[in-house]
């Protein structure tokens, strides 16, 4: 029988890290591209306001999530109501 090589817990962390931020971040994508549909004035109803709001707390979850890359966490949930 022939002895396998140990395998690097550091690739398999890497494969498991491109795996799931892929997969992770094409469903974040895809996401967006369904929101986008409603920005059609034909069906929806919508001030400058509520764009604003909405692309804002987009804005600002992507900073958090780009600070939890660097060790830092903050969490939060939008709404469109008024304040």
């Amino acid at each position: 029988m022939e002895a396998q090589a140990p395998v690097d817990s550091l690739s398999l962390k890497r494969a498991a890290f491109k795996r799931l931020a892929e997969k992770r971040t094409n469903a974040v994508l895809q996401r967006i591209r369904v929101l986008a549909h409603c920005s059609n004035r034909y069906v929806y109803e919508y001030s400058q306001a509520d764009v604003d709001r909405i692309f804002g707390a987009i804005e600002q979850e992507l900073e958090r999530a780009r600070l939890r890359f660097s060790g830092k966490r903050d969490v939060s949930r939008f709404t469109l109501e008024d304040e």
